[in-house]
């Protein structure tokens, strides 16, 4: 199943260099999970109205470590900090198990 595109040329970058191979497809749906991620708890803060500090401080870390948190090519997040960020900021985190989007075969 091919994935959501914002615009025709991703889509189109999407099926003539990636689909169809699944190392390649398995990348970009680790930096799809990164940058989603990191785009949720800028929305969030945000929205909440704080500072990466005012955050940092909430969460007990600091201002650099949000600053990587909200950077779309950051790879370490874990589910701890993910689960201090969401109590900092009055959410609570939701992981869920999906289908896989294709079969692999072995």
């Amino acid at each position: 199943m091919e994935p959501k595109f914002h615009s025709n040329a991703s889509k189109f970058l999407y099926n003539r260099y990636i689909a169809g191979d699944p190392k390649r497809e398995a990348e970009y749906e680790e930096v799809v999970l990164n940058a989603e991620i990191a785009r949720t708890i800028y929305t969030l803060r945000t929205k909440a109205g704080l500072t990466q500090q005012e955050l940092a401080s909430r969460v007990g870390t600091s201002k650099s470590a949000i600053s990587r948190l909200e950077d779309a090519d950051y790879e370490g997040h874990s589910l701890m900090m993910l689960k201090r960020i969401a109590m900092a900021l009055d959410k609570r985190l939701e992981i869920r198990f999906l289908p896989a989007k294709r079969l692999r075969t072995a």
